[in-house]
């Protein structure tokens, strides 16, 4: 058998034992970010270019949306723990579908695009924690990871096609395509109404059988500090990559070669996390830091050379350390906390937030200095230099390593 034979089997095994509910969750992970990001990825040329917005105002707009997006995780956790998993969702998604209704008469008023971007952003923040919660209740410790790892995966599948979908009707057809948008969400929000109600013990309490008391009123009662911590991190450094990788590769290459960086970037992510959550789920948590930030450190390192080769030899190694740490963080806090899977994946969000928060604010500044001085490449390494540091900022809450889910 071939070395990613044994995960292929597992994966086709675990798949085919979904159920109709988990079916649906699973296309609706994909089709609800393709939505999403046929439109999102366009709001600065909208806001600027079609309304008219000084591009000062417009960044002010997109920071607020998703500190919104992001931040919103931790109460829409809260939200999902007091009145129900599905009725979260249920509430999202009229929400979202408010949203993009609103980008119509948006197209000729600014205040109402701003109004439809914060109604998305809401949604977004109540709907992510309640949906990964129902995808994996009533489902064994075991099986989470497929479940988890797959619903990523459908998830950065879409945000990669959005835009590429979107993208000639954008500015030529805005209505239209808004119009497709809002019909799309309101189809899926359709078909969250006829999922089955989750049992009362799940989502609205802690966790079922452990005897944890209900901390309903404390949002961060129960947060697991040591994945908390990691995914901030986690996101401080990815973000440096994600912002800043365009600026850097297309002088060095071009704009063919860094969409074919990009796509190659997302079909490894998409096809390598389900393949790869069963042994990712099985590692101490302490090793996974070690090896999640180290290919992050090798990947930053990589790009620093600039040349075609290290530009797509690097975002390759960064994708790997995206891969393990982002879902290690999310299994590790699962098994942690006593909190229910919703707040802990809302917790999650706002790490994620704060981490793309801090990013944002020291990246631009970074940059722009590395570039004045000794050229980008010199970003590149201190990025690098950073993700070689973490693991020894974290090393002391990783001493007692905890394997989530397995051989604990």
């Amino acid at each position: 058998m071939t070395l990613l034979g044994k995960p292929r089997g597992r994966l086709r095994s675990g798949l085919a034992r979904l159920t109709g509910p988990q079916r649906f969750l699973l296309a609706g992970s994909f089709l609800i970010p393709l939505g999403s990001f046929a439109v999102l990825p366009f709001m600065s040329v909208l806001l600027h270019e079609r309304l008219g917005m000084g591009l000062g105002t417009v960044g002010v707009v997109l920071a607020v949306a998703s500190l919104v997006q992001f931040s919103g995780g931790a109460v829409g956790g809260a939200v999902a723990e007091r009145i129900g998993l599905r009725r979260t969702m249920l509430l999202a998604l009229v929400i979202r579908t408010a949203g993009f209704g609103c980008f119509l008469p948006g197209l000729r008023h600014p205040a109402a695009a701003v109004f439809a971007l914060f109604l998305v952003s809401v949604g977004a923040a109540l709907y992510l924690p309640a949906n990964k919660a129902y995808l994996i209740h009533e489902v064994d410790e075991e099986r989470r990871p497929l479940l988890l790892s797959a619903s990523g995966s459908a998830l950065n599948a879409g945000i990669a096609l959005g835009p590429l979908a979107a993208a000639p009707f954008v500015l030529s057809a805005s209505a239209g395509l808004f119009t497709a948008v809002t019909v799309l969400f309101a189809v899926i929000t359709a078909g969250h109404a006829l999922l089955p109600a989750e049992s009362p013990e799940h989502g609205r309490t802690d966790r079922a059988g452990q005897g944890q008391p209900a901390h309903r009123d404390r949002v961060f009662a129960g947060l697991a500090v040591l994945p908390f911590a990691t995914t901030v991190l986690s996101l401080y450094v990815f973000m440096f990559f994600q912002h800043y990788l365009a600026l850097y590769a297309v002088p060095r290459t071009s704009t063919t070669y860094y969409g074919l960086v990009l796509a190659l970037y997302a079909f490894l992510l998409v096809v390598a996390q389900p393949l790869l959550s069963d042994r990712i789920a099985r590692l101490p948590y302490a090793r996974a830091l070690w090896l999640g930030f180290g290919a992050m450190a090798a990947g930053m390192a990589m790009l620093a050379a600039g040349s075609h080769a290290a530009i797509l030899a690097g975002a390759l190694l960064v994708c790997v350390g995206e891969i393990v740490l982002f879902f290690k963080n999310d299994l590790e806090a699962l098994a942690r906390s006593p909190r229910a899977p919703a707040v802990v994946f809302g917790h999650q969000r706002l790490a994620a937030g704060i981490g793309a928060f801090v990013s944002g604010v020291a990246g631009g500044e970074g940059y722009q200095l590395a570039e004045r001085t000794s050229g980008a490449g010199l970003f590149w390494i201190a990025v690098a230099a950073q993700c070689v540091l973490l693991p020894l900022l974290l090393r002391r809450w990783s001493r007692r390593p905890v394997v989530t889910g397995l051989g604990r």
